[in-house]
């Protein structure tokens, strides 16, 4: 590995720390080098709190080698006055004249404008360094900004046979697929993205709470498919807990503390409104979570960019059959007994 490689690897560990806290900002890491040394480094941590550029230059004890130092950052450096100033005028006042960046941040009102900042300033700017690992790191933001739309995640877990339902249920919960291992893991992949969205017939038949309260992290914004407006104040999505945005025909629907109804058109294009409808609230990701008809609408639509199926070793024998997902398979894993493929879409 080169030598900017290992920093702007570092410069990566170092931004996932905000995996799930800095929306609607991306995750950014940075680490100052001198003399083939790291004197500082720091990352995003949440939104309106100082960006990685000022937490890696405030925590380096010896200012005076600065001017002698070079910075890494995984995204280009803000340009804008936002909640925080910017970082690139940052850098220019502490006067580091090396700076080595990712990849360029597609938000408009940077997009290019903090590298021409910096090298106007008369820094020796160095771009797409490990930029596809950069581009990565932050793909729920740079598919925000460049597609209007939340990045999307499909999940879903099926039995050996193939169902994800059984044909017959006693109670209102869910049957369990997966050992609490593989659910526990579900609840950080929660934390980690900005909303969460089920079908009508999954609240119907579970009612689920859709909260993270197998892991620590913040819950995710909760969106429920309720066309004709069968789902009524006893289930938990309408408990005020959680913000919850309610896609629904039903032109009678009124907004209640943390309820927020919107309606759309069902019959026709429903992933690509559901996306349109999300990316006006400026959600960045969604985890999709069932039923089979709303995941297969996705499918259909070619409109999600990963997958995340659970194989089970129960038997249904009948029941509701799996979606139906054509994608390339790029990591396979066991839980304990589970099996866990992760698919990406490159279409």
């Amino acid at each position: 590995m080169k030598i900017q490689e290992k920093y702007m690897q570092r410069c990566i560990e170092l931004a996932k720390n905000g995996l799930g806290t800095t929306y609607p900002n991306p995750m950014v890491g940075s680490v100052i080098v001198h003399d083939g040394k790291i004197i500082g480094e720091g990352w995003h941590r949440k939104a309106g709190e100082p960006h990685a550029e000022v937490n890696a230059i405030n925590s380096v004890t010896d200012k005076s080698l600065l001017p002698k130092a070079t910075i890494y950052v995984s995204l280009e450096p803000c340009s804008h006055f936002g909640k925080t100033p910017p970082c690139a005028d940052l850098i220019i006042r502490h006067k580091i004249p090396n700076v080595v960046i990712g990849t360029i941040d597609p938000f408009a009102k940077v997009a290019g404008n903090g590298i021409k900042k910096l090298m106007e300033a008369g820094c020796n700017v160095t771009v797409g360094v490990l930029e596809d690992e950069c581009n990565e790191l932050n793909k729920r933001f740079f598919t925000f900004h460049q597609q209007k739309r939340p990045y999307v995640i499909l999940k879903w877990a099926e039995t050996a046979d193939g169902f994800i339902a059984p044909k017959t249920k006693s109670e209102q919960k869910p049957v369990w697929i997966t050992n609490p291992y593989s659910r526990q893991l579900v609840h950080q992949w929660r934390s980690e993205e900005q909303a969460i969205l089920v079908g009508t017939q999954t609240v119907l038949d579970d009612n689920p709470k859709l909260d993270v309260r197998d892991w620590k992290g913040n819950n995710p914004v909760r969106v429920v498919l309720d066309r004709t407006g069968k789902i009524t104040s006893g289930y938990h999505v309408k408990d005020n807990s959680i913000k919850t945005i309610i896609l629904t025909e039903n032109r009678n629907s009124e907004n209640f503390e943390a309820v927020f109804f919107e309606n759309c058109n069902f019959a026709n294009a429903l992933a690509k409104t559901i996306t349109e409808v999300l990316y006006r609230y400026g959600i960045q990701s969604v985890i999709v979570e069932g039923g089979r008809q709303t995941l297969q609408t996705f499918i259909d639509a070619n409109i999600w960019d990963e997958a995340r199926i659970f194989k089970g070793n129960q038997l249904f024998s009948e029941g509701t059959p799996s979606p139906k997902l054509q994608g390339n398979l790029i990591q396979k894993k066991m839980i304990l007994e589970d099996e866990l493929l992760m698919f990406k879409n490159y279409d």
